[in-house]
């Protein structure tokens, strides 16, 4: 963890939205009046769960708050875990074996089961291939350029310096996963790969507009963290930067690249934040100062102030929304639910709300044929976003 001063950032809001609607816990097993309960309305934009919340008061010595630059340095030693499960690496575990039960709980994954629980059978339990999304691989390509900017000095962090990675990282990641070129195999001229490019390019350099990296010295960078709850339950997640005062408060940060919500909207992608935050508390002992959204599509800044009841209030739900899920799991009861975002999913094939059948459930259901209960038609209303 090195230090540096930072740029103040507005605690900008709003702006043009993008998809967003409102949606409960729980489809399979009544989970929704449970989450629902407990005080949030859950909306949300991108692959995150949401919750509205109101900011707390701001106090001094924030990173990035207004005023004088201020020495961001590692914190005082990170409180003892609270169980022997829990861990803080910037190396993810090995993904798990197919058609596994789940055993953890990321945001988006949160996100999937609220949005459609068949949606996230699909994804976790079956594990269907998706096809390849534009705009969720430009999103790798600026988050990978954004975390490895800080390689480099402090001066060299420049904007120029900036776009010029854009094309390098875009081939890193093609190496890695040679099934991206499909996205561009019907541009022999390359047209449109440039003008991907480009699009990637120009987020990168608004960035520049909204922090100053030369100014910066994260603590961590694509951090991945997990963490065992009392309950046991095991929450994982990468979070993008995670900023430290001198004073070891805490500031997490979260890049994204679409446009900021609607005002109406504009709580919801915090609870992504929140569930971080959580995990985070639990690691260290010690409950951020503050969370940021940067949205680099809209060149807004989002930020929230958490309490020890916010996250109190987030456990209680995440862990509501675990038990509809392992419920769902125990009987095969993953309810579809048709809406407007359903015309993004790459699954409309095997999901009934389209005439399609499902494959047979990998997964041992007791007195149960190995079969999807088809729902009703207009039964099990919900969402689901765009990355």
């Amino acid at each position: 963890m090195g230090t540096s001063t930072e740029k103040a950032v507005p605690d900008a809001a709003g702006g043009a939205g993008g998809q967003d609607g409102t949606g409960g816990a729980g489809a399979a097993g009544g989970a929704a009046t449970t989450a629902e309960a407990e005080g949030t309305r859950e909306a949300g934009t991108a692959e995150v769960v949401h919750e509205t919340g109101t900011a707390a008061p701001t106090a001094p010595a924030t990173p990035g708050e207004p005023g004088e630059p201020e020495t961001l340095a590692a914190p005082a030693a990170p409180a003892t875990p609270a169980t022997p499960a829990t861990k803080e690496t910037s190396t993810p575990p090995p993904p798990p074996s197919p058609a596994s039960r789940p055993l953890s709980l990321s945001p988006s994954r949160a996100s999937d089961f609220m949005q459609c629980p068949l949606l996230y059978r699909f994804r976790v339990i079956d594990k269907l291939p998706e096809k390849p999304s534009a705009a969720a691989t430009r999103g790798t390509v600026v988050h990978a350029v954004l975390e490895r900017l800080f390689d480099a000095p402090a001066a060299q962090r420049t904007a120029v310096g900036a776009r010029a990675m854009v094309p390098g990282e875009w081939e890193k990641l093609l190496a890695k996963r040679p099934e991206l070129a499909e996205l561009f195999v019907d541009d022999p001229a390359g047209e449109r790969l440039a003008a991907w490019l480009a699009d990637a390019e120009a987020l990168v350099e608004r960035w520049f507009t909204l922090e100053d990296p030369t100014r910066l010295e994260p603590a961590d960078r694509e951090l991945y963290v997990e963490t065992v709850l009392d309950s046991g339950l095991q929450l994982r997640g990468f979070i993008d930067r995670v900023d430290v005062a001198p004073t070891g408060e805490v500031r997490l940060v979260d890049y994204k690249t679409g446009k900021a919500p609607r005002p109406e909207y504009a709580d919801g992608p915090l609870f992504q934040m929140k569930f971080y935050a959580l995990v985070m508390w639990r690691l260290r002992g010690i409950v951020p100062r503050r969370l940021q959204l940067v949205y680099l599509g809209s060149g807004d800044v989002l930020t929230y102030d958490p309490t020890e009841a916010d996250l109190r209030g987030v456990e209680r739900k995440l862990l509501a929304l675990w038990d509809a899920i392992q419920r769902a799991a125990e009987t095969g009861d993953w309810r579809p639910r048709r809406t407007k975002l359903c015309g993004w999913c790459d699954h409309q094939a095997v999901c009934p709300e389209f005439g399609g059948t499902p494959p047979p459930y990998p997964l041992p259901v007791p007195g149960q044929a190995r079969s999807l209960p088809v729902a009703a038609p207009g039964e099990g209303q919900g969402r689901m976003d765009l990355v």
